[in-house]
Protein backbone atom coordinates (compact mmCIF):
# COMPACT_ATOMS: atom_id res chain seq x y z
CA UNK A 1 0.00 0.00 0.00
CA UNK A 2 2.81 2.47 0.84
CA UNK A 3 4.65 2.07 -2.52
CA UNK A 4 1.43 2.28 -3.97
CA UNK A 5 0.61 5.40 -1.96
CA UNK A 6 3.95 6.98 -3.06
CA UNK A 7 3.36 6.04 -6.65
CA UNK A 8 -0.07 7.99 -6.69
CA UNK A 9 2.04 11.37 -5.13
CA UNK A 10 4.70 10.73 -7.48
CA UNK A 11 2.44 10.59 -10.92
CA UNK A 12 0.34 13.53 -9.42
CA UNK A 13 3.57 15.56 -8.57
CA UNK A 14 4.71 14.94 -12.33
CA UNK A 15 1.61 15.99 -13.67
CA UNK A 16 1.57 19.10 -11.94
CA UNK A 17 4.72 20.16 -13.28
CA UNK A 18 4.08 19.07 -17.02
CA UNK A 19 0.80 20.59 -16.81
CA UNK A 20 1.96 23.90 -15.61
CA UNK A 21 4.34 23.72 -18.70
CA UNK A 22 1.56 23.14 -20.71
CA UNK A 23 -0.43 26.31 -19.32
CA UNK A 24 2.76 28.26 -20.02
CA UNK A 25 2.95 27.34 -23.15
CA UNK A 26 -0.47 27.85 -24.76
CA UNK A 27 -1.79 30.11 -27.12
CA UNK A 28 -3.37 32.94 -25.31
CA UNK A 29 -5.06 36.19 -26.06
CA UNK A 30 -2.82 37.99 -23.58
CA UNK A 31 0.14 36.39 -24.48
CA UNK A 32 2.31 39.77 -24.62
CA UNK A 33 0.61 41.69 -21.63
CA UNK A 34 3.58 41.58 -19.58
CA UNK A 35 6.35 41.22 -22.17
CA UNK A 36 4.91 43.36 -24.95
CA UNK A 37 1.61 45.10 -24.20
CA UNK A 38 1.75 47.25 -26.90
CA UNK A 39 2.48 44.56 -29.76
CA UNK A 40 -1.30 44.96 -31.07
CA UNK A 41 -1.11 48.99 -31.38
CA UNK A 42 2.19 48.59 -32.93
CA UNK A 43 1.52 46.13 -35.55
CA UNK A 44 -1.94 48.39 -36.14
CA UNK A 45 -0.01 51.26 -37.15
CA UNK A 46 2.13 49.39 -39.46
CA UNK A 47 -0.71 47.72 -41.05
CA UNK A 48 -2.54 51.07 -41.29
CA UNK A 49 0.58 52.57 -43.27
CA UNK A 50 1.22 49.98 -45.85
CA UNK A 51 -2.88 49.94 -46.30
CA UNK A 52 -2.74 53.74 -47.34
CA UNK A 53 -0.18 53.40 -49.61
CA UNK A 54 -1.35 49.94 -51.77
CA UNK A 55 -4.61 48.52 -50.68
CA UNK A 56 -3.97 45.17 -52.21
CA UNK A 57 -1.95 44.71 -49.06
CA UNK A 58 -4.97 43.45 -47.56
CA UNK A 59 -5.76 40.57 -49.51
CA UNK A 60 -1.75 39.70 -50.34
CA UNK A 61 -1.25 39.13 -46.51
CA UNK A 62 -4.61 36.99 -45.75
CA UNK A 63 -2.72 34.76 -48.82
CA UNK A 64 0.18 34.76 -46.69
CA UNK A 65 -1.17 33.87 -43.58
CA UNK A 66 -3.45 30.93 -45.14
CA UNK A 67 -0.75 29.60 -47.27
CA UNK A 68 1.69 29.82 -43.81
CA UNK A 69 -0.55 27.73 -42.21
CA UNK A 70 -1.34 24.97 -44.77
CA UNK A 71 2.21 23.87 -44.38
CA UNK A 72 4.63 23.24 -41.22
CA UNK A 73 1.37 25.17 -39.31
CA UNK A 74 1.24 28.85 -38.59
CA UNK A 75 5.04 29.40 -38.15
CA UNK A 76 6.31 31.89 -40.64
CA UNK A 77 8.18 29.46 -42.68
CA UNK A 78 6.60 30.73 -45.68
CA UNK A 79 8.36 34.11 -45.28
CA UNK A 80 11.99 32.29 -45.52
CA UNK A 81 13.99 33.26 -48.28
CA UNK A 82 16.88 30.07 -49.55
CA UNK A 83 19.60 31.36 -51.70
CA UNK A 84 19.25 27.87 -52.84
CA UNK A 85 15.43 28.34 -53.67
CA UNK A 86 14.29 25.50 -51.69
CA UNK A 87 12.48 27.20 -49.59
CA UNK A 88 8.21 27.37 -49.46
CA UNK A 89 8.11 30.52 -50.95
CA UNK A 90 9.68 28.69 -54.27
CA UNK A 91 7.01 26.56 -54.12
CA UNK A 92 5.16 26.21 -57.27
CA UNK A 93 2.00 27.02 -55.20
CA UNK A 94 3.37 30.09 -53.35
CA UNK A 95 5.32 32.10 -56.78
CA UNK A 96 1.92 33.91 -57.04
CA UNK A 97 2.47 35.21 -53.60
CA UNK A 98 2.64 39.19 -53.87
CA UNK A 99 5.70 40.09 -51.63
CA UNK A 100 3.66 43.22 -50.09
CA UNK A 101 1.96 41.03 -46.98
CA UNK A 102 6.36 40.06 -46.45
CA UNK A 103 7.06 43.77 -46.23
CA UNK A 104 4.12 44.68 -44.03
CA UNK A 105 5.49 41.62 -41.56
CA UNK A 106 9.01 42.69 -41.89
CA UNK A 107 7.69 46.36 -41.36
CA UNK A 108 5.62 45.23 -38.31
CA UNK A 109 8.44 43.44 -36.89
CA UNK A 110 10.93 45.72 -36.84
CA UNK A 111 8.62 48.60 -35.31
CA UNK A 112 7.83 46.12 -32.66
CA UNK A 113 11.29 45.54 -32.27
CA UNK A 114 12.37 48.84 -31.57
CA UNK A 115 10.40 48.51 -28.03
CA UNK A 116 10.36 44.58 -27.56
CA UNK A 117 13.53 42.99 -28.60
CA UNK A 118 13.51 39.19 -29.50
CA UNK A 119 10.23 38.90 -27.42
CA UNK A 120 7.35 38.72 -30.36
CA UNK A 121 7.48 35.71 -33.05
CA UNK A 122 6.92 37.08 -37.02
CA UNK A 123 3.89 34.16 -36.41
CA UNK A 124 2.49 36.15 -34.10
CA UNK A 125 2.74 39.31 -36.25
CA UNK A 126 1.33 37.66 -38.75
CA UNK A 127 -1.88 36.64 -37.07
CA UNK A 128 -2.59 40.11 -35.79
CA UNK A 129 -1.27 41.83 -38.87
CA UNK A 130 -3.94 39.66 -41.17
CA UNK A 131 -6.93 40.36 -38.65
CA UNK A 132 -6.18 44.30 -38.75
CA UNK A 133 -6.47 43.69 -42.78
CA UNK A 134 -9.54 41.93 -42.42
CA UNK A 135 -11.02 44.81 -40.23
CA UNK A 136 -9.58 47.34 -43.00
CA UNK A 137 -11.54 46.09 -45.56
CA UNK A 138 -14.90 46.24 -43.82
CA UNK A 139 -14.58 43.12 -41.88
CA UNK A 140 -14.81 41.69 -38.14
CA UNK A 141 -12.48 42.46 -35.56
CA UNK A 142 -11.67 39.61 -33.52
CA UNK A 143 -9.33 38.76 -30.59
CA UNK A 144 -6.43 36.95 -31.24
CA UNK A 145 -4.44 33.80 -29.71
CA UNK A 146 -0.59 35.12 -29.49
CA UNK A 147 2.43 33.12 -28.23
CA UNK A 148 3.76 31.36 -31.56
CA UNK A 149 6.81 30.92 -31.91
CA UNK A 150 8.60 30.82 -35.48
CA UNK A 151 9.72 27.55 -37.15
CA UNK A 152 13.10 25.78 -38.14
CA UNK A 153 12.03 24.14 -41.25
CA UNK A 154 11.09 25.82 -44.83
CA UNK A 155 11.11 23.03 -47.73
CA UNK A 156 9.48 23.90 -50.78
CA UNK A 157 9.17 19.56 -51.06
CA UNK A 158 6.46 19.95 -48.53
CA UNK A 159 3.91 22.29 -49.83
CA UNK A 160 2.75 20.12 -52.52
CA UNK A 161 -0.34 18.66 -51.82
CA UNK A 162 -1.36 20.86 -48.79
CA UNK A 163 -2.30 24.42 -50.61
CA UNK A 164 -6.22 24.21 -51.83
CA UNK A 165 -5.78 24.93 -55.94
CA UNK A 166 -8.54 27.29 -57.12
CA UNK A 167 -8.98 24.56 -59.92
CA UNK A 168 -9.59 21.88 -56.98
CA UNK A 169 -13.13 19.88 -57.13
CA UNK A 170 -15.08 19.70 -53.91
CA UNK A 171 -13.63 16.24 -52.70
CA UNK A 172 -9.71 17.63 -53.44
CA UNK A 173 -11.22 20.87 -51.54
CA UNK A 174 -12.63 18.90 -48.56
CA UNK A 175 -9.39 16.45 -48.27
CA UNK A 176 -7.22 19.39 -47.61
CA UNK A 177 -9.44 21.23 -44.88
CA UNK A 178 -9.70 18.19 -43.35
CA UNK A 179 -6.48 17.39 -43.36
CA UNK A 180 -6.11 20.39 -40.93
CA UNK A 181 -9.31 19.64 -38.77
CA UNK A 182 -10.80 22.03 -40.44
CA UNK A 183 -14.55 20.94 -40.82
CA UNK A 184 -17.01 21.77 -44.20
CA UNK A 185 -18.36 24.83 -42.07
CA UNK A 186 -14.68 26.57 -41.89
CA UNK A 187 -13.79 25.43 -45.52
CA UNK A 188 -16.93 27.68 -46.65
CA UNK A 189 -16.40 30.24 -44.30
CA UNK A 190 -12.77 30.83 -44.96
CA UNK A 191 -13.43 30.44 -48.86
CA UNK A 192 -15.61 34.34 -47.70
CA UNK A 193 -11.85 35.52 -48.05
CA UNK A 194 -11.92 35.34 -51.92
CA UNK A 195 -14.24 38.81 -51.15
CA UNK A 196 -11.14 40.82 -51.41
CA UNK A 197 -8.24 40.80 -53.77
CA UNK A 198 -7.62 39.70 -57.37
CA UNK A 199 -6.48 36.78 -59.16
CA UNK A 200 -4.16 35.74 -62.33
CA UNK A 201 -5.79 35.01 -65.27
CA UNK A 202 -4.36 31.78 -65.57
CA UNK A 203 -5.81 30.40 -62.17
CA UNK A 204 -9.59 30.33 -64.04
CA UNK A 205 -8.88 30.28 -67.61
CA UNK A 206 -9.92 26.39 -67.78
CA UNK A 207 -13.30 27.62 -67.35
CA UNK A 208 -13.49 29.38 -70.52
CA UNK A 209 -11.72 28.49 -73.30
CA UNK A 210 -12.22 25.32 -75.44
CA UNK A 211 -15.51 25.02 -73.83
CA UNK A 212 -17.30 27.72 -71.08
CA UNK A 213 -18.12 26.30 -67.88
CA UNK A 214 -22.13 25.80 -68.20
CA UNK A 215 -22.16 26.91 -64.29
CA UNK A 216 -20.48 30.17 -65.08
CA UNK A 217 -22.95 33.34 -65.75
CA UNK A 218 -22.47 33.92 -69.63
CA UNK A 219 -22.31 37.70 -69.01
CA UNK A 220 -19.46 36.96 -66.48
CA UNK A 221 -18.19 34.45 -68.68
CA UNK A 222 -17.77 37.46 -71.55
CA UNK A 223 -16.37 39.77 -68.93
CA UNK A 224 -13.42 37.48 -67.72
CA UNK A 225 -12.49 36.89 -71.71
CA UNK A 226 -12.54 40.37 -72.21
CA UNK A 227 -10.08 40.91 -69.52
CA UNK A 228 -8.01 37.94 -70.08
CA UNK A 229 -7.78 37.08 -73.88
CA UNK A 230 -6.87 33.44 -74.48
CA UNK A 231 -2.92 33.01 -73.75
CA UNK A 232 -3.00 36.12 -71.90
CA UNK A 233 -0.01 37.24 -70.34
CA UNK A 234 0.83 36.00 -66.97
CA UNK A 235 0.65 39.01 -65.22
CA UNK A 236 -2.78 40.32 -65.72
CA UNK A 237 -5.38 40.00 -63.10
CA UNK A 238 -8.50 40.03 -62.39
CA UNK A 239 -10.99 40.82 -59.06
CA UNK A 240 -12.00 37.93 -57.53
CA UNK A 241 -15.33 39.80 -56.93
CA UNK A 242 -16.55 41.74 -59.53
CA UNK A 243 -18.93 43.79 -57.29
CA UNK A 244 -17.52 44.67 -54.30
CA UNK A 245 -13.13 43.96 -54.88
CA UNK A 246 -12.52 45.93 -52.12
CA UNK A 247 -14.81 45.52 -49.26
CA UNK A 248 -14.87 42.55 -47.29
CA UNK A 249 -18.63 41.14 -46.93
CA UNK A 250 -21.06 38.27 -47.76
CA UNK A 251 -20.98 38.79 -51.56
CA UNK A 252 -19.29 36.60 -52.41
CA UNK A 253 -21.54 34.05 -51.24
CA UNK A 254 -24.12 36.36 -53.01
CA UNK A 255 -22.20 36.03 -56.33
CA UNK A 256 -21.53 31.87 -56.40
CA UNK A 257 -26.11 32.00 -56.25
CA UNK A 258 -26.01 33.80 -59.77
CA UNK A 259 -23.36 31.69 -61.47
CA UNK A 260 -20.07 34.52 -60.64
CA UNK A 261 -18.04 32.08 -58.89
CA UNK A 262 -14.55 33.37 -60.15
CA UNK A 263 -12.93 29.98 -59.34
CA UNK A 264 -13.64 25.81 -59.99
CA UNK A 265 -13.38 25.71 -56.06
CA UNK A 266 -15.46 28.54 -55.81
CA UNK A 267 -18.85 26.92 -57.70
CA UNK A 268 -17.79 23.73 -56.46
CA UNK A 269 -19.42 25.24 -52.66
CA UNK A 270 -22.65 25.69 -54.89
CA UNK A 271 -23.06 22.14 -56.74
CA UNK A 272 -23.02 20.22 -53.51
CA UNK A 273 -26.53 19.93 -51.82
CA UNK A 274 -25.09 20.11 -48.42
CA UNK A 275 -22.14 23.12 -48.44
CA UNK A 276 -25.46 25.05 -50.71
CA UNK A 277 -27.18 25.29 -47.32
CA UNK A 278 -24.10 27.06 -46.10
CA UNK A 279 -23.41 29.13 -48.98
CA UNK A 280 -27.63 30.74 -48.70
CA UNK A 281 -27.17 30.86 -44.88
CA UNK A 282 -23.99 33.37 -45.43
CA UNK A 283 -25.15 34.94 -48.38
CA UNK A 284 -28.52 35.86 -46.67
CA UNK A 285 -27.35 36.76 -43.49
CA UNK A 286 -23.39 38.56 -42.79
CA UNK A 287 -23.58 38.18 -39.52
CA UNK A 288 -23.19 34.50 -39.66
CA UNK A 289 -20.41 34.37 -42.03
CA UNK A 290 -18.80 36.69 -39.79
CA UNK A 291 -18.74 35.28 -36.99
CA UNK A 292 -18.52 31.96 -38.87
CA UNK A 293 -15.09 33.34 -40.22
CA UNK A 294 -13.86 34.47 -37.30
CA UNK A 295 -14.39 30.85 -35.63
CA UNK A 296 -12.35 29.21 -38.59
CA UNK A 297 -9.96 32.12 -38.50
CA UNK A 298 -8.58 31.06 -34.91
CA UNK A 299 -9.02 27.50 -35.25
CA UNK A 300 -6.94 28.07 -38.77
CA UNK A 301 -4.56 29.98 -36.60
CA UNK A 302 -3.78 26.77 -34.20
CA UNK A 303 -2.75 24.61 -36.47
CA UNK A 304 0.51 23.19 -36.57
CA UNK A 305 1.92 25.79 -33.88
CA UNK A 306 5.43 26.33 -32.14
CA UNK A 307 4.82 26.82 -28.36
CA UNK A 308 7.03 27.26 -25.18
CA UNK A 309 11.08 25.77 -26.35
CA UNK A 310 9.51 24.92 -30.03
CA UNK A 311 11.39 26.77 -32.23
CA UNK A 312 12.57 30.28 -32.04
CA UNK A 313 12.15 34.01 -32.33
CA UNK A 314 13.22 35.28 -35.59
CA UNK A 315 15.50 38.44 -35.76
CA UNK A 316 14.86 38.37 -39.37
CA UNK A 317 11.16 37.17 -40.48
CA UNK A 318 12.79 36.09 -44.14
CA UNK A 319 15.99 34.20 -42.21
CA UNK A 320 16.12 31.83 -39.66
CA UNK A 321 18.64 33.01 -36.39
Amino acid sequence: MEVSRRSCILYSLIMVVVLAKIGKSQLTENFYVKTCPMVETLVKKAVDKKVNQEFAVIADTLRLFFHDCFVEGCDASVMIKSKNGDAEKNASDNLSLDDDGVDLVIKAKKAVESVCPGVVSCADILVIATRDCVVRAGGPWYNVDLGRRDGLISKASRVTGNIPKPTFNLNQIKKIFAKKNLSEYDMIALSGAHTVGVSRCKSFANRLYSQIDPLLDSTYAKQLMATCPKNANSTITTNMDPNTPNTFDNVYYKNLLVGKGLFTSDVALYTDLSCRKIVNKFANNHHDFNAAFITAMRKLGRIGVKIGNQGEIRKDCTAFN
